[in-house]
This record gives structure tokens, sequence and C-alpha cells, in this order.
């Protein structure tokens, strides 16, 4: 079993929630197709600004298991980032909720534990340009835990 961690916005982190599906553009065919039934998916949501004021830190929304191949809908469910224009994002797994995460795991605490970030400085570089990307089993038992924790 893999543990996988969706990049998304929190706009499709809500749809995920809502519709229980993950969905990726075609360029990233070769990630998704590794996704097996079973297998676990952690949502990170990138930085949002909201205004001057306000911007919401990187966060994990939720886990979700794997439930379904992956298959092709282009239903548009998604919002695509503006760079993205008109995708709809078609390659689709269905999932069934394990946990949400309300409110979502601050993501940066986690930065100097997570294994899979060697560079701690530039842990971005570790997501971005990704749809999706396996992460190791303490990666997934620390998030969990950190949410486990303030129950």
């Amino acid at each position: 079993m893999n543990h996988w961690l969706a990049i998304s916005n929190r706009d499709n982190s809500d749809v995920t929630i809502r519709q229980h599906i993950w969905g990726v553009a075609e360029r990233h065919v070769n990630q998704i197709h590794k996704a097996k039934i079973g297998d676990t998916l952690l949502v990170y949501v990138g930085q949002q600004v909201i205004d001057k004021e306000t911007t919401l830190p990187p966060a994990i929304t939720g886990c979700f298991a794997i439930t379904s191949e992956v298959y092709e809908d282009t239903k548009r469910v998604f919002t695509a980032p503006p760079k993205l224009g008109d995708e709809v994002f078609p390659l689709r797994i269905k999932l069934k909720t394990i946990e949400i995460f309300d409110p979502p795991v601050s993501f940066k605490p986690l930065i100097p534990k997570l294994a899979f970030i060697k560079n701690k400085t530039q842990w971005s570089g570790h997501i971005r340009g990704q749809a999706m990307r396996t992460i190791p089993e303490e990666d997934f038992n620390l998030i969990m835990s950190t949410f486990e924790m303030r129950k």
C-alpha cells in the first residue's frame, strides 16, 4: 500500500471532500496510474491569499482511501487555476473518506519532521509541479497523529 500526497487548492479540496473524487490533468497520467485501490490519499492545499490582511497557510485537509481504478470523466467539477486555462482534470479516482481535518492540519510545522522533504528551506520544490506524489509511511503516520493529537 502506498500513501499519496495530492496537491490541490482549497476549491478543489472541497470538491474532493464533497464528491469523493480526485482528478488530475492528462500530463500527470503516470502519477495517477500508480495509485491503487486501498492506497491512502492526503489532500494538501497550498497557501492562499484572501486579501491584504488574510493569508491561509498550506495545510492538509483530509485523508481518503482510494476505491477505484483510474477512469476518465470530462464533466467539469474541478476549478482550474488561471495558469491551466480550461483544464477539467479528466483522469480520476473514486475515494472513501477516512478523516476530514477540521480545521486543516497546518503543513509548515511538519516540514522539519517530514522525511520526503530533503531540503527544508526550499521545501515547496518537493511539491511544486506535481499533482500527487508518494510519501513514506512515517510521514503519513506523522500527519495522522498530528490530527489525532488535536482531537
